[in-house]
């Protein structure tokens, strides 16, 4: 293997003077001849953590298989990871975004310190897997992503959001302790990510969008052999990336992260999306902002009638093709640019021309002629109570336009509280603040809730307003990320109970019924009411981020 192909891994191994890497290497493995190979440094997130990982250990062995039989050497590694739905509505979920940035930097220090030539990551839940892409920008080495698949659906279809939802009507009485109990043991049945268009499925869909996984990586079930298969492919298709230099921001141009916020779109996609394709597109160095959002939502369709605002699981989407034929009609009408490269050395419209549309039966994904919304359902939002600009996810159903008193709270767990106590009521806009990145430390998001008013009846009846972020399992009237946050003294923090609010998803706009006036006599008195930290990883944090319309990084420009 002629040094070039070892770009960064001879500089650790080769010479006399290296005597002392090899020596540490065999240990660990290494035989004489494997030095002379490019070596592959495979990133598991396997823990035991979450479902969504704990088989994530047999995939890079799979991927280490696939690695080695190509003539490439790989090496193994762990990071961490933290389960938003385990730390959902507690103090602990202040620590999810914040795991992104930790997962990126972790990534980026062992490949960096190790010397590895090319990067295979495996991620299975919310945050380690925009934080795997945003390592592998970053690094700029050849890299692959591989989902780590949809869990199965529980019983009676149902999924973790159903045990939220399912919170919201115990606390009606409409269902029982044991019946509570019945949804809890048997919703979430085994190894895999959330099964609806959440977070995880979304942000995979979005991956293989940008062209940074193998076609169908996005679309299958946790346990299979087709999943097995896809981590196999990628060990394997590292070598063409390392001896062709083919590389991270040579995929992810600008039209490659239109593609992704193209097919999030269309398949209904979480809001997250629009958080970590901005911190994606910040690691690679590609000029990518609210406003891209907003240019190709007006022209790009929702198509997939999938949950949270939809009926099918991503199982369902799976036994249909997955989202390549989804794609392959996109490209077809133009909605996507099929001449983006791609991790298999061929382009976008390359791939999908091998694959075939769905069957004709199918009423999951709609034909581009008849969407389910004629465009998208992340709605970017400004005015005075936004002026930096906020992200709505209104599906239609809930209706385009709501205007209504405010009920506000300063946490999440007060909202909570109100909310099981029957203080927010059919009319009101619900909000809470002091949840951004700065304010939370760590944006948190709101599926708690969100689901308890879902469970009470009151999805189409309240609209919710936060600083924070949503769970890609939420589904409502709901509008996160709105910029400036209120621990930097944006508008929000100065809302009171009953003050008028209207939002509209056709005009996109987001106004507090008060004057310039008003709100800065309210600014002037306004003391912040959050404490700081008592340091480590959250105070670092919040001194670092940037806002939520930045994608909410801690790296410089």
């Amino acid at each position: 293997m002629s040094k070039d192909k070892r770009k960064y891994s001879s500089e650790i191994v080769d010479g006399p003077e290296q005597a002392p890497s090899r020596a540490m290497l065999r240990a660990v493995g290494f035989e004489s001849e494997d030095f002379k190979k490019p070596q592959v440094g495979i990133a598991s997130t396997w823990s035991m953590v979450t479902p969504c990982n704990m088989h994530i250990d047999k995939l890079a062995e799979s991927a280490a298989r696939g690695a080695d039989s190509v003539g490439s050497k790989a090496v193994i590694f762990n990071t961490i990871t933290v389960s938003d739905g385990i730390s959902m509505g507690t103090k602990g979920m202040r620590y999810s975004l914040v795991s992104r940035e930790v997962i990126a930097d972790s990534i980026e220090t062992v490949v960096g310190g190790q010397g590895f030539d090319g990067l295979i990551t495996i991620g299975g839940c919310d945050k380690n897997m925009p934080a795997c892409l945003m390592a592998m920008a970053r690094l700029n080495r050849p890299s692959i992503f591989v989902y780590g698949g949809s869990i199965k659906p529980g019983l009676n279809r149902t999924d973790v959001v159903s045990v939220f939802e399912a919170v919201g009507k115990h606390s009606e009485g409409s269902l029982s302790d044991i019946e509570l109990l019945d949804i809890e043991s048997s919703a979430i049945p085994g190894p895999g990510s959330c099964g609806g268009m959440y977070t995880a499925n979304t942000m995979a869909s979005a991956i293989e969008a940008l062209g940074m996984s193998l076609p169908n990586s996005s679309a299958q079930e946790a346990i299979s052999s087709s999943k097995l298969d896809d981590s196999l492919s990628a060990g394997e298709a590292m070598m063409h990336l390392i001896t062709e230099d083919i590389k991270p921001r040579d995929i992810m141009t600008k039209a490659a992260f239109e593609n992704a916020i193209a097919v999030v779109i269309a398949l209904g996609g979480s809001t997250n999306a629009v958080l970590h394709l901005l911190a994606i597109a910040h690691e690679a160095k590609v000029n990518l902002n609210l406003n891209d959002f907003e240019r190709i939502g007006k022209r790009t369709p929702v198509l997939a009638d999938l949950r949270p605002s939809g009926n099918f699981l991503m199982s369902e989407l799976i036994e249909i093709g997955g989202i390549v034929p989804l794609m392959k009609g996109m490209l077809e009408e133009g909605l996507i640019d099929g001449s983006q490269m791609t991790v298999t050395g061929k382009s976008l419209e390359e791939n999908l021309s091998t694959y075939k549309t769905y069957p004709s039966n199918q009423e999951i994904v709609r034909e581009v002629g008849n969407p389910i919304k004629p465009d998208s359902h992340l709605r970017i939002l400004y005015g005075n109570l936004a002026p930096q600009g906020a992200v709505a996810k209104i599906s239609g159903k809930e209706g385009l336009r709501f205007e209504g008193k405010a009920k506000v709270y300063d946490s999440e767990e007060s909202a909570m509280k109100g909310i099981l106590s029957n203080q927010v009521t059919e009319g009101d806009v619900l909000v809470i603040r002091y949840e951004g990145p700065k304010g939370a430390p760590g944006m948190r998001e709101m599926l708690s809730p969100t689901s308890a008013i879902m469970g009470k009846g009151l999805g189409d009846k309240v609209a919710f307003l936060t600083d924070g972020r949503f769970s890609g399992g939420t589904h409502g009237f709901v509008v996160g990320h709105i910029t400036p946050e209120a621990f930097d003294g944006g508008p929000i923090a100065f809302i009171k109970d009953g003050d008028f609010i209207s939002i509209d998803a056709e005009t996109n706009l987001i106004n507090l019924d008060l004057s310039e006036e008003e709100i800065k006599r309210r600014k002037d008195i306004w003391v912040c009411p959050v404490a700081d930290e008592e340091g480590g990883v959250l105070d670092k944090y919040r001194s670092l981020v940037t806002s939520a319309s930045e994608g909410a990084v801690t790296t410089k420009k």
